[in-house]
C-alpha cells in the first residue's frame, strides 16, 4: 500500500468548511501540520483558544473527511493553540489518554495536551535524522560530551525507546535509583547526566509498545527525572518523523535541532524530511552535521570519499541553515563508542575528538546568541 501523501490530505481538508466564515480550514490557515505513517494520519488545527468548544464539530468533520480517504486506516485531528491553556489533571499512573486515538463525538480527553516542563534546564536540543544508520546516536553522545568538555553543564536523554544506544555507548550497567519514589536520579557518566529506557529494561528485551505508550515513556523520562540545573539537555531522537518525534517536537520547549546525515543523496532526502518536520512545528534548526564524511585509513591515513563528500554542506546552503561540521568514518570513533568510552573522553586530544568539540562550540554559540531562550512549545487543546 502506498503512503498517503500530505498534499492529498490537504486537498481533502480543503473541502471542510468552517460554518462561521464560509471558508475551508486550509484557506483559513488552520492546518498546522499533517503527519502520515502506514495509513494512519494525524492533523493539527491551529485555532483561537476562545473558539475551542465551538470548533469541536469542525475538528470532527476534519477527522471524518480524512478517514473516508482510500487507504486511510485511522485519522486523528487535534486543535492546538500557542496561547497558554490550563494544565489538564494527570491521569492515574502518569499516563493519560493517547493523542493518537480518535475521539467519539462530544467526548473529552486530557491526554497529550499539556506542555512537558523540565525545571532547571535552560536549553533542550534534539539530535535527529530522517533515517537510521547514519550515526545519529554516536553524534549525539559525542556532542553532549563535547559540550561538557567546553565547560557547559550537560545532560543526555536517549529518546529511542525501540533501540536505545546509551547503555552500551556509555557503559552503563546499573539501574537508576529513586530517592522519593516519584522521580529517578539520572546516571552520571563522564561529567554528564544521562537517562535511557535501556537503563531500566534488559538489553535483549524487545519494546513491543504502541505509539501512546512510547510517548508516555518519553514524557516520564523528561518530567520524572531529577535533571537538576543544566545548561543543555541533548535529546537523542529516534530516527524518522513518527509519533515519538512529533510528541517531543510539539510538546517540549526545544531550543533547536541538529540534523545528522551522511553525504549521499538518499540520506539527504530523508534528512530534509526531518528538517522540514522541525520547521513545521517552529523549532529552529541549529544546523546539519555530515557524518561518515570521508574514510581515513587507520594504517596509512589515506582519505577515501566512500559515500561522496560535501552533500550535507550543499544541502545546508540550499536550505539556509548552518553547516556544523564533517565527521570522518574512522575505526577509532566506532571502537570507542562500542566499548562505552566515546572518543571525546577516550582520546580527548585526538583530531576526531576536536571535530566534535568544534561542533559543540558552534551549537552552544547559537544557543547563547542574543540570549535566546527556549521556544515556547505549542499548546494542544482537545475538546
Amino acid at each position: 500500500m502506498s503512503e498517503i501523501s500530505e498534499s492529498a490530505v490537504r486537498e481533502v481538508l480543503d473541502t471542510v468548511i468552517d460554518p462561521a466564515t464560509g471558508r475551508s480550514v486550509t484557506a483559513l490557515g488552520m492546518v498546522g501540520g499533517i503527519a502520515t505513517r502506514g495509513g494512519h494520519v494525524a492533523v493539527t488545527l491551529d485555532v483561537d483558544p476562545s473558539r475551542g468548544t465551538a470548533l469541536e464539530p469542525l475538528r470532527q468533520a476534519c477527522e471524518q473527511a480524512v478517514r473516508a480517504m482510500p487507504g486511510v486506516l485511522s485519522a486523528t485531528a487535534v486543535m492546538t493553540s500557542e496561547r497558554a491553556a490550563p494544565a489538564p489533571p494527570p491521569a492515574p499512573g502518569g499516563g493519560g489518554q493517547a493523542r493518537g486515538h480518535s475521539h467519539a463525538p462530544g467526548s473529552k480527553t486530557t491526554g497529550g495536551g499539556g506542555r512537558i516542563e523540565v525545571p532547571g534546564v535552560k536549553h533542550i536540543i534534539a539530535v535527529a535524522s530522517g533515517k537510521g544508520g547514519v550515526g545519529k546516536s554516536t553524534t549525539a553522545v559525542n556532542l553532549a560530551l563535547g559540550l561538557a568538555a567546553n565547560g557547559v553543564s550537560t545532560g543526555l536523554l536517549d529518546a529511542d525507546i525501540y533501540g536505545p544506544s546509551m547503555p552500551r555507548m556509555l557503559d552503563v550497567k546499573e539501574k537508576p535509583e529513586s530517592i522519593d519514589g516519584k522521580q529517578l536520579k539520572p546516571i552520571e557518566r563522564y561529567g554528564i547526566k544521562t537517562m535511557s529506557i535501556g537503563y531500566i529494561v534488559a538489553e535483549d528485551t524487545p519494546m513491543i509498545w504502541r505509539g501512546p505508550m512510547v510517548s508516555s515513556a518519553l514524557e516520564q523520562m523528561l518530567r520524572d527525572v531529577q535533571w537538576g540545573d543544566l545548561d543543555v539537555l541533548v535529546v537523542d531522537m529516534p530516527p524518522g518523523t513518527g509519533d515519538a518525534q512529533l510528541t517531543l517536537a510539539q510538546r517540549v520547549a526545544l531550543a533547536g535541532a541538529v540534523i545528522v546525515s551522511t553525504p549521499q543523496d538518499i540520506a539527504l532526502v530523508d534528512a530534509r524530511k526531518g528538517l522540514n518536520m522541525f520547521r513545521k512545528v517552529a523549532v529552529p534548526v541549529l544546523g546539519i552535521v555530515e557524518n561518515m564524511s570521508y574514510f581515513l585509513c587507520p594504517k596509512c591515513g589515506e582519505r577515501s570519499e566512500i559515500f561522496g563528500h560535501g552533500g550535507a554542506r550543499e544541502e545546508a546552503d540550499k536550505l539556509g541553515v548552518p553547516f556544523l561540521g564533517e565527521v570522518p568514518l574512522h575505526l577509532d570513533i566506532r571502537t570507542t563508542s562500542d566499548s562505552g568510552h566515546p572518543i571525546v573522553v577516550a582520546q580527548p586530544e585526538s583530531a576526531h575528538a576536536q571535530v566534535y568539540k568544534n561542533i559543540a562550540g558552534r551549537v552552544w554559540k547559537q544557543l547563547t546568541a542574543n540570549q535566546r531562550g527556549p521556544r515556547a512549545a505549542p499548546r494542544i487543546v482537545v475538546q
